[in-house]
């Protein structure tokens, strides 16, 4: 898991809502459509959750007004902080994407997350999900929606309209982190015996 991610994580904690909100213009498009991407995760989830990369606690609310009984984990303090102070009835554990002990500690009908499946690489990827897929029951879902990308091409025009745009920040996070595209999501998924679907919501993110 890269925990180096975890400063990151706290420098942007105190702002974070504000950038969900679309008050960060370099980030604007990043999350448009923030509350409908919300609401499809929330959809779309069956039963008990657990919740992965909880951050401030946004998802985790919206689940909870869907009726689901939520479990959360967040490898940032002041992330986990903020969201605890938000919803202090709902358990929200210090752990991460491959946390082998939470996932044999729970019984859950769906693994939910947004915006943050892009922080472990590819590998990191396939060993998180043979865990889910020994985790969740049979017709057990994982619903995430994070940013994707169709091909290696439209990633290497993204970090490009980023830097003509002068959205440094949104150029390097697009260099740095682990974005993968949908062929290898999607075969990840499959090896592991899932059925795919994917629906894109802006012109980052893909539930």
């Amino acid at each position: 898991m890269a925990m180096q991610f975890n400063k990151l994580f706290d420098q942007w904690s105190e702002t974070y809502d504000q950038t969900v909100a679309g008050e960060d213009i370099e980030y604007k498009n990043v999350f448009k459509h923030y509350e409908d991407i919300l609401n499809v995760i929330a959809l779309r989830s069956i039963g008990k959750v657990l919740e992965f990369g909880v951050g401030t606690g946004n998802l985790t609310k919206r689940l909870i007004s869907f009726g689901h009984e939520v479990v959360g984990a967040e490898p940032s303090d002041k992330m986990r902080e903020i969201a605890q102070k938000k919803l202090p009835h709902v358990p929200i554990y210090d752990g991460h994407f491959l946390d082998h002990s939470l996932l044999k500690s729970v019984d859950v009908h769906s693994i939910v997350s947004s915006y943050a499946f892009h922080h472990v690489q590819d590998t990191e990827k396939i060993k998180a999900v043979k865990l889910y897929a020994d985790t969740l029951p049979t017709g057990g879902k994982i619903v995430f929606g994070d940013t994707i990308f169709v091909n290696d091409e439209a990633h290497e025009r993204a970090i490009h309209d980023a830097e003509q745009k002068g959205y440094h920040r949104l150029a390097d996070d697009l260099r740095t982190e682990y974005y993968t595209t949908i062929p290898i999501m999607d075969q990840i998924l499959k090896d592991h015996g899932f059925d795919t679907h994917f629906e894109q919501m802006n012109d980052f993110v893909w539930i």
